[in-house]
């Protein structure tokens, strides 16, 4: 389907033992509540419930099928027309809107600085943080099928951090193999060099390719950008903040979204999505992971809670949980999956 979004008018939640911040109740809110809410709170982040957060998409169209959805989503998660429709639509116009903001602030600082700033034209870019089995894949997936409907920025692309995993090899050389998805399994510095390319409007920008059947790095194959609009680099630790002193990744963001839910719900999606790959992926001869397609079903979910528990859930406590502070916007999901609310950094 090819239609096209046009502009209307208009614009953390966490692990449990995190403190939460003052839930509205449930319903419409009443007239000037936002702003009462804003001036009671120090918090930079204005909290929105589903249904304020979906009134805030107006007349935006949904561009997507039920079709063209189920080719979006991620083994295990769910979602459907209607959490397009309340939640991905208001969200996908306000960065159309972020889009054009940013687009205006470099034209007026490029006519103040004159022929020293010219540069090639540099892609809004876009970082989508949060757990494994959360869901972050689904929503950059989603996210760039909807943003490429608006005329301004057909162009998007999407590029994981699995593709800057060290190689296997090199992991079991530095006895980092149970560390994998920690930061410091990840060559850094050649994600960030990527992104800093790319944004500065190079023609051509190449990524590593990350196989998820063989669970190491393709030898040899990459993944081509070419001048994006929009690029959006999804991974668990994005939001990570650089040593002091030092640019880091995020650094390089418009825009950065981090993709919340209880730790209980996660450990539940992710032996739930261990389960189904158990039944698919998982029996390919060539998985790395074919061993435990044949273990009985108890011995295969031990492996899978013992994962969660000494790499899953440690490096969602004590790396990729504490960036959510750092994020633009927050979803926060609920035990079935649909967003509950939306905290947006308002100041």
């Amino acid at each position: 389907m090819s239609t096209s979004l046009h502009r209307s008018a208009g614009p953390e939640p966490s692990p449990e033992s995190a403190p939460q911040p003052a839930r509205e109740p449930a319903g419409k809110p009443a007239p000037g509540a936002a702003s009462t809410r804003a001036q009671a709170s120090p918090t930079p982040f204005l909290d929105l419930g589903r249904e304020e957060w979906s009134a805030l998409r107006e007349r935006t169209p949904l561009p997507l099928t039920a079709q063209e959805l189920d080719g979006l989503r991620s083994l295990g998660d769910v979602i459907g027309l209607d959490e397009v429709r309340e939640v991905y639509l208001p969200l996908s116009r306000l960065l159309n809107l972020h889009v054009g903001a940013t687009h205006r602030l470099r034209g007026a600082l490029a006519a103040f600085l004159g022929p020293a700033a010219a540069r090639p034209p540099s892609p809004f870019v876009i970082g989508i943080a949060g757990s494994v089995a959360v869901g972050k894949s689904t929503v950059s997936r989603l996210l760039r099928a909807l943003l490429a409907r608006w005329p301004e920025h057909p162009r998007v692309e999407l590029v994981t951090t699995d593709g800057f995993l060290l190689p296997n090899a090199e992991l079991a050389r530095r006895g980092l193999m149970r560390r994998k998805g920690f930061p410091e399994s990840y060559d850094r510095r050649a994600l960030t060099r990527f992104v800093a390319e790319v944004k500065a409007g190079r023609e051509t920008v190449r990524a590593p390719v990350y196989s998820h059947l063989t669970y190491d790095i393709v030898p040899g194959e990459t993944l081509t950008v070419r001048r994006p609009d929009v690029l959006i680099v999804e991974g668990l630790n994005v939001l990570q903040a650089a040593p002091p002193g030092r640019v880091g990744l995020a650094d390089y963001f418009d825009f950065s979204i981090y993709v919340d839910a209880r730790t209980a719900d996660i450990r539940t999606w992710y032996l739930d999505r261990f389960r189904a790959l158990r039944a698919t992926a998982f029996r390919d001869p060539q998985s790395y992971f074919s061993t435990y397609a044949a273990l009985p079903e108890e011995e295969a979910l031990a492996y899978a809670l013992e994962n969660w528990r000494t790499i899953n859930e440690p490096n969602l406590v004590e790396n990729i949980a504490p960036t959510r502070a750092r994020a633009t916007l927050v979803l926060q999901k609920g035990g079935d999956h649909a967003v509950r609310r939306v905290r947006l950094r308002a100041l």
